[in-house]
């Protein structure tokens, strides 16, 4: 996201040069982007794992579990575990649940932009989305707690993988898998940013 802003006005530089002077019709259409923090949604957690890389490949721990939870994510205990594959031109979105929390995990030769957005009336978070590309060299979890609506897009020409774990079972006849359109915050928000 980019603001309109001023024209730089310094005066110096290490070449002792005032700043360049742009052309009008530049200088209307000016924009500075905004590197202010955005709000984080309450509950979410990014957790960056360790990535061992040497010159034959590289290794990454997902997941240490104790009795069936991961070692990083006190009170999660998996009881499923899915892995997905999201073509090119695809949005999954959007997904929420009830009873449900997420934790996914997207390989770092993969790229998915992932979206996150708070729809729990009791959150001090609520309305709040946030956007994070996964993937992408980084090896990440990512906690997704039941009452945020989640998805993912693929903008990119080859398909994405993804894993995630579940604290509950999908069940046909007693889904928590429930449903919000689409395009409820908007088309733009699952395409890249250009600028």
């Amino acid at each position: 996201m980019t603001e309109k802003g001023p024209a730089m006005e310094q005066t110096t530089r290490a070449t002792g040069e005032g700043p360049a002077r742009l052309a009008p019709e530049a200088e209307e259409k000016l924009t500075a982007q905004d590197y202010t923090p955005r709000p984080k949604i309450d509950g979410v957690r990014v957790l960056e794992l360790p990535r061992f890389v040497e010159d034959g490949g590289s290794l990454m721990e997902i997941a240490r579990m104790e009795a069936g939870r991961p070692k990083d994510m006190p009170g999660f205990e998996v009881r499923q575990i899915t892995f997905s594959e999201v073509q090119p031109g695809v949005i999954k979105a959007w997904h929420v649940h009830r009873l449900q929390d997420d934790l996914w995990f997207i390989p770092p030769g993969q790229r998915l932009i992932v979206g996150l957005w708070d729809v729990r009336d009791d959150s001090p978070s609520q309305g709040v989305t946030q956007r994070i590309v996964m993937g992408d060299g980084r090896a990440q979890l990512l906690f997704i707690p039941r009452g945020v609506a989640h998805g993912a897009s693929n903008p990119y020409t080859h398909p994405a993988y993804m894993l995630y774990l579940l604290s509950e079972q999908f069940s046909a006849e007693d889904t928590d898998e429930l449903r919000l359109p689409w395009d409820s915050r908007g088309e733009a928000f699952w395409q890249p940013t250009n600028g």
